[in-house]
């Protein structure tokens, strides 16, 4: 495909995409909406780890409010049409996903950098969810996302108040895997997306539904998917190899998918 809003590269398993509408800080519109959906899609194809960043100085302002369409936006449509497929594509990719949060991330752009698997972001960065200022309410899975990596008071709070919410108190509130100082963080994304590359990636994807599952799950059940999914990843070639590798005193060999 010929992306007009994003960028994609594919170098040493990691599929890095890039919003590339720095111009208004990355954001999203219906065509960049299609071209993520497809981009992830194409990257859990041929990927083994994928990046998710902003190009210039911000990671995404959420929805272009100057999109054509304008304020005749029909919002659950789009939500429905093209939200969620964008959304369900990240969270069901099969290899694991990193949102690198170089710059703001505010309402629709927020979300989407939460929904990836782990989330590392610059130390001058800033979730916002700016939704409540223009008389809504979060959206982009972050009614769903919130509570469950901040907590249920913290979610309160972001979604009512809509203020910024710096990278190390993301950090300190569980809301994200590390902010990392800016003069590191380019480095320190792509030796994190080198690690999930060379991973286990069959390994990665059963951790991903174990740990989904859990809160729809009760102990029994929850202990019963545990064996199931550990039963799996037992037979697979990556598992003799880890083992091997330990044994002989070596790094792994993993072949992945």
């Amino acid at each position: 495909m010929d992306y007009q809003h994003i960028l994609y590269d594919l170098e040493d398993g990691v599929a890095t995409i890039t919003l590339n509408r720095p111009e208004v800080m990355n954001g999203l519109n219906g065509q960049m909406r299609a071209e993520i959906t497809q981009a992830v899609k194409l990257a859990g194809s041929e990927a083994r780890a994928v990046v998710l960043t902003g190009a210039g100085r911000g990671f995404c302002s959420g929805q272009d409010l100057a999109d054509r369409r304008g304020a005749s936006l029909n919002l659950e449509l789009t939500l429905r049409d093209e939200y969620e497929p964008m959304l369900r594509a990240i969270y069901d990719c099969p290899v694991p996903t990193l949102s690198a949060v170089n710059g703001p991330a505010a309402g629709a752009g927020a979300n989407l950098a939460l929904a990836a698997d782990v989330v590392i972001a610059s130390e001058s960065a800033y979730f916002l969810q700016a939704f409540s200022r223009i008389g809504l309410i979060p959206d982009a899975g972050g009614t769903y996302w919130l509570p469950r990596q901040m907590g249920f008071a913290k979610a309160m709070g972001a979604a009512l108040f809509a203020e910024k919410i710096t990278a190390r108190q993301a950090d300190d509130w569980g809301m994200i895997w590390a902010a990392i100082p800016d003069a590191e963080f380019e480095k320190h994304i792509a030796e994190r997306a080198r690690q999930l590359a060379t991973g286990p990636t069959q390994a990665y994807a059963r951790i991903k539904q174990a740990l989904r599952q859990s809160y729809d799950n009760d102990l029994g059940a929850q202990l019963d998917l545990e064996a199931k999914l550990q039963g799996e990843a037992g037979q697979t070639r990556d598992f003799a190899e880890g083992v091997t590798a330990f044994l002989e005193k070596r790094k792994p060999d993993y072949k992945g998918r």
